[in-house]
């Protein structure tokens, strides 16, 4: 189907022709009840899209494309465990992670639950005895220390949640994470540690990443510092579906947590890539955060378009990138644990829907996946909001924040809050010059000095953001929040008609770097490759002499 030949695209560009030139103020002025017309609720988690470019012509032309992309039969076709990875023909489960067994979810014919609770509870219970010390090394000592090596979605997801709930890691061991294949990675997060108290998690599906796998031989000769090669087996977990090559690396199989390939990579911290935040936070917590995901998964499958969160966030995010034409979306999480959140939701939607080429094999017609980046708030605001203000580019903003803190600095948290609802208020309304002048010349400010800084002082506003707000961060409201944007990236995907569960782009560098390896090892020569990347080979060889 092409997209734009539909009514609903078609009227979206009438919108977009009806409100040029009208002004986030005129349209507040216009509407004083925006907020309550704009603003939608999950129980305590509530989402603001008053802010937003938008009216309810806009909104329900947006709901009319989703029905019109076939949004709800996709959405039911995922639960149903149909293979929509049709590139790979495989099912799309995650949902099946974070289930219970009356949501009765099945792949090609056979239950989830039994298969999905037999590793759960297995690594449930193996990260439990690891916090209370009944599992130990071979002396019988309690593991102080937890490495997790990994990379991409192997790493990004437990990391940010890991920081994310710290307030709920209690009396576990400590965690640390390795992914850069630079050593210097390596070296400063063994830097201060005991090896024999140091448990090492290996996090590859197929145990053979090689930034993984290169960091994972390192850890390994790291442990026969202090231990013997009998011995390490006890310091040693794979996160992996091989057994034959765990077993080679000399990881004992009580030690192998596997998951399914229809689980991608990016969407893996339910399974047993999860098991770093289970031995943070414990089996309890884990389990609340899996609760969290549940509760955002059966929102998605069952509540109306209009009032499905994902849904609106999803058709929002169209709106912004497909008719406003604004290529990005910046995360700020007024949280300073949540500051890896950016990041996590940045590889989700872009390496989802970073895609140039339709389900169909055919180019697709319109922009798909915004750049996405983002930090922490109040840092940002003094790193790149001078550009978010008053730079030549409008950036769509997302701001996250949550209504009560974890910890008992009340003074700070409501700094916090100000500052969360002046940014968002700020980037929408501006501040006029005839506002900005009066300001200057009712503080004294020579009336000539007062014209002259006018401009430099002028906000126009009319940069669009959406904000989201929960009670607080708990393992439940983070799993739910990370839900709604995996759903919000898969309806964009329908929407905009790509596979948002393959990755084929990441492949072409990884199999570059495997060919460029074996020259610089000795094993090829120089003249296979590329004569681009010959003389900077050479370049780098001299400066390394």
């Amino acid at each position: 189907m092409n997209i734009t030949n539909t009514v609903s695209w078609k009227n979206l560009h009438n919108d977009l022709e009806r409100l040029n030139g009208i002004h986030l103020n005129d349209l507040f002025l216009k509407d004083p009840n925006r907020f309550t017309k704009f603003s939608f609720s999950k129980d305590d988690l509530h989402l603001d899209f008053s802010k937003e470019f938008i009216d309810n012509v806009v909104l329900d032309n947006l709901i009319k494309l989703a029905k019109e992309c076939d949004v709800e039969q996709q959405r039911d076709a995922m639960f149903s465990g149909e293979h929509i990875n049709n590139t790979e023909n495989r099912a799309v489960m995650h949902v099946a992670l974070r289930a219970n067994s009356k949501d009765s979810y099945e792949v090609d014919g056979m239950p989830t639950s039994d298969v999905v609770d037999n590793i759960l509870n297995k690594f449930m219970i193996f990260a439990d005895s690891i916090r209370s010390g009944k599992i130990s090394n071979a002396h019988g000592q309690s593991f102080t220390d937890v490495i997790n090596i990994g990379i991409g979605g192997s790493d990004l997801g437990p990391v940010m949640s890991v920081n994310a709930l710290s307030a709920f890691s209690n009396d576990g061991p400590n965690l640390h994470f390795i992914s850069n294949v630079d050593g210097n990675d390596f070296l400063d997060t063994t830097y201060g540690l005991d090896p024999k108290r140091t448990l090492i998690l290996i996090a590859s599906k197929t145990f053979t990443t090689i930034e993984t796998m290169t960091n994972a031989k390192t850890a390994k000769d790291w442990l026969i510092t202090e231990l013997t090669e009998s011995e390490i087996s006890h310091n040693m977990v794979a996160l992996s579906t091989n057994l034959k090559a765990t077993k080679e690396f000399g990881i004992k199989n009580e030690n192998v947590f596997g998951f399914w390939d229809w689980v991608g990579g990016r969407y893996s911290m339910c399974a047993s890539i999860g098991l770093p935040i289970a031995l943070s936070i414990g089996s309890k917590n884990f389990r609340e955060l899996l609760a969290g995901f549940r509760d955002m998964d059966i929102h998605f499958k069952t509540a109306p378009l209009d009032k499905n969160l994902p849904v609106l966030l999803g058709l929002i995010g169209v709106w912004r990138r497909n008719f406003m034409k604004l290529p990005t979306l910046a995360i700020i999480p007024y949280d300073q644990r949540l500051d890896r959140f950016p990041a996590y939701i940045q590889q989700m939607d872009m390496e989802s829907n970073g895609k140039s080429v339709a389900k169909d094999g055919t180019d697709v017609s319109i922009e798909t996946a915004p750049i996405v980046w983002g930090e922490a708030g109040t840092n940002a605001q003094h790193s790149f909001f001078q550009l978010l203000h008053q730079g030549t580019n409008i950036v769509p903003v997302d701001f996250i924040i949550a209504a009560k803190t974890t910890n008992n600095l009340l003074n700070h948290h409501e700094k916090l809050i100000a500052n969360f609802l002046a940014q968002s208020e700020a980037l929408a309304f501006g501040k006029t010059k005839d506002k900005v002048l009066a300001e200057m010349l009712k503080n004294n400010i020579n009336a000539e000095k007062a014209k002259n800084l006018t401009p430099h002082r002028h906000f126009k506003g009319n940069k669009p953001s959406t904000s989201i707000i929960y009670k607080e961060l708990s393992p439940f409201s983070l799993g739910r929040l990370i839900a709604m944007y995996e759903h919000k990236v898969f309806v964009q995907g329908i929407i905009w008609g790509v596979n948002s569960f393959d990755q084929w782009g990441v492949e072409l560098g990884k199999v570059a770097a495997v060919d460029i390896g074996n020259v610089i090892e000795g094993n090829e020569s120089i003249s296979k490759l590329h004569v681009a990347t010959q003389p900077l080979l050479k370049k780098i060889n001299e400066l390394r002499k």
